[in-house]
């Protein structure tokens, strides 16, 4: 028997399985974070079932999209056999209408446990709408700055290596966040699947009253921070991070040369620069890039444009809540720790 979950009924199903039957396009746009994409049509089947529910009537679109889909029944059977075996499925399409009711009934009468989504995934869509709009948020937010270079995303992800409440705001927006941040990482998510797997990723860092983020502008690559994030970001706790100029050249030259054939998409970037650094300087720069002289080249972008961009202090300053300096790692990671501890320790609020 085909069994109806809400939005809010699902955090009573263990390891659930989203199964998105919208069709391709739908799905790039934005899904269930972790969902699997099974088309009950393509893109081009569901224009044409469209078309003849508009022009011809909806038994016709109803015998076409019949036709178009039996052919299918089978491969998607057996590919949900095999889901199943990971968790319970969960059965969605956009409002929760005929493509979900039509693949959860098939499924059901073949003996798979089925749940059908109420309301689809609009209904999703809209939870993590009213969750971006509590005001305030129920937790209160740890920012980590300071100037390029300085292993400030290293520090995070390092954090949640050790189980520590941080969530990797570049890495979920696929972009670093600067004038060469999308270099090596390919394409950005859509708005509606950033904020999606943002909220999840907050809340599986239930209870905890703190979360740490580096610090971002309100836009980073494409994607652009909800507001109330952004904005608790501005009034939470800051930590800035420093190091000497010979670190952070030796950080950034690792990150940008890991990332094979990136030379060309350097160059785009850089042409950007010229307004800033004057023609000179960027063909400068151009020509220690073609010869893999990384270190002046980074050294200099470091010197003479995200410094004083950014303008954070290299040294330890009295205007932050903590300073900590990069050059000890796991001393810094340590010192980030135990920040937190104090301010579990003084209570706050709580993620839900």
């Amino acid at each position: 028997m085909i069994q109806e979950i809400t939005v809010e009924g699902l955090g009573r199903l263990t390891n659930p399985v989203f199964v998105d039957v919208r069709s391709e396009s739908e799905f790039a746009e934005a899904t269930i974070p972790g969902a699997v994409n099974l088309p009950l049509f393509s893109d081009e089947e569901r224009a044409e079932v469209g078309t003849a529910y508009k022009q011809v009537s909806p038994l016709a679109a109803k015998d076409l999209g019949l036709s178009l889909a039996a052919p299918k029944l089978p491969t998607m059977l057996k590919q949900c056999r095999e889901l199943e075996e990971k968790g319970p499925l969960v059965f969605f399409c956009w409002r929760g209408g005929m493509r979900s009711r039509a693949v959860a009934g098939i499924m059901d009468l073949m003996g798979i446990k089925t749940y059908r989504l109420a309301g689809g995934y609009k209904a999703y869509r809209q939870s993590i709408v009213r969750f971006w709009q509590q005001d305030p948020l129920p937790f209160g937010v740890v920012v980590i700055r300071g100037n390029t270079g300085t292993g400030k995303t290293q520090l995070i992800q390092a954090l949640q290596l050790r189980g520590r409440p941080a969530v990797d705001l570049e890495k979920l927006a696929n972009n670093r966040g600067s004038v060469f941040g999308a270099v090596g990482l390919g394409p950005a998510p859509s708005q509606k699947k950033f904020e999606a797997n943002l909220a999840e990723e907050i809340r599986a860092l239930q209870p905890a009253k703190w979360i740490v983020v580096e610090c971002e502008s309100k836009r980073i690559g494409r994607v652009t921070l909800p507001n109330s994030l952004h904005q608790d970001m501005e009034q939470g706790k800051q930590l800035l991070v420093y190091d000497s100029i010979e670190n952070r050249v030796k950080r950034l030259v690792e990150e940008y040369t890991s990332f094979s054939g990136a030379g060309p998409e350097l160059e785009t970037a850089l042409n950007r620069l010229r307004q800033r650094l004057g023609n000179e300087k960027v063909e400068q720069l151009k020509s220690w890039l073609e010869a893999g002289a990384y270190a002046p080249f980074v050294r200099v972008l470091l010197e003479e444009y995200y410094d004083p961009l950014y303008g954070y202090p290299n040294q330890p300053h009295p205007g932050y809540h903590a300073s900590i300096s990069m050059a000890d790692p796991d001393r810094a990671l340590q010192q980030v720790g135990d920040f937190l501890d104090k301010l579990e320790d003084a209570g706050g609020k709580t993620v839900s």
